[in-house]
């Protein structure tokens, strides 16, 4: 079984043990990673850390454990402006990880039982806005069931490091937006995931997410267009819990399968409305 690092934990553990992002390839520079904020206005900021996509006028979607974890939440920006919240909706299938069985996967090192957890979690909730956005074009959703094999764009504001060194301790989740890009290896019910290879199978601006970029979107492109495919949730790692500061080469990226909640976000939004 394989020991994972939810993006969330960052409000939990110690800096050391969080995993962080839009983690790189170690050969490649930095700055063709970076891209202009203009690139994807329907990202959405939440204070602190944490993200969401813009997909309806007056939607946000996001992983329900970014949230959960802002607790009353008000404001959340998209394309540079402040938005008033009207209403936020967690899936009710969410579970939150008990503490008891973080505490042990740190203590042990072994994240076999909380993976076990977090796989059986609906990690996704709906931000109604109190007005519909008119500047930002929303993202359209990916309904198709064959996201396997494809490769993803992977973006967010995350702290960032390498596959080979980890994650600088104490680095900001808060950071220049960067863009990196996977394919997608495994799907099933709730997740797709991909993993972060290392430089000699790795395809260019190869890339994983992290702590900094929980609910920022997986995007796959269908005829010239780029379409919502997957929210960054939870990182898992064969690498022991206690001395972990990744995500490193080999670990995989686990984000909520959007085409699987398709009917759940537009009977939500349609009773709302």
């Amino acid at each position: 079984m394989k020991n994972i690092k939810p993006y969330f934990f960052s409000l939990i553990l110690t800096a050391s043990f969080a995993a962080n992002a839009i983690v790189i390839r170690h050969d490649i520079e930095d700055n063709k990673y970076q891209i202009p904020v203009s690139t994807f206005p329907a990202l959405v900021d939440f204070p602190g850390e944490g993200h969401g996509v813009l997909i309806y006028p007056q939607w946000v979607v996001t992983a329900a454990h970014v949230a959960c974890m802002q607790h009353c939440i008000e404001e959340i920006m998209i394309n540079g402006l402040s938005r008033t919240v009207e209403t936020v909706i967690v899936h009710p299938g969410y579970k939150e990880p008990p503490s008891t069985l973080v505490e042990d996967a740190l203590a042990s090192g072994d994240g076999s039982n909380l993976r076990e957890f977090l796989a059986l979690s609906d990690d996704i909730a709906l931000i109604k806005l109190k007005e519909p956005i008119a500047d930002v074009e929303p993202i359209s959703l990916f309904l198709g069931s064959d996201e396997k094999g494809k490769t993803v764009q992977i973006i967010g504001k995350g702290a960032t490091g390498n596959g080979y060194d980890g994650v600088e301790p104490q680095t900001p989740h808060r950071t220049t937006l960067r863009r990196a890009y996977n394919v997608i290896s495994n799907v099933d019910a709730r997740w797709i995931s991909y993993k972060f290879d290392s430089p000699k199978s790795a395809i260019p601006l190869e890339g994983v997410s992290g702590s900094g970029d929980s609910g920022s979107p997986v995007l796959i492109k269908e005829n010239e267009k780029w379409y919502l495919a997957g929210l960054a949730s939870w990182m898992s790692s064969e690498k022991d819990l206690r001395t972990y500061h990744g995500p490193f080469y080999g670990d995989l990226g686990n984000s909520v399968r959007i085409s699987h909640y398709i009917v759940w976000i537009e009977s939500t939004i349609s009773a709302e409305e």
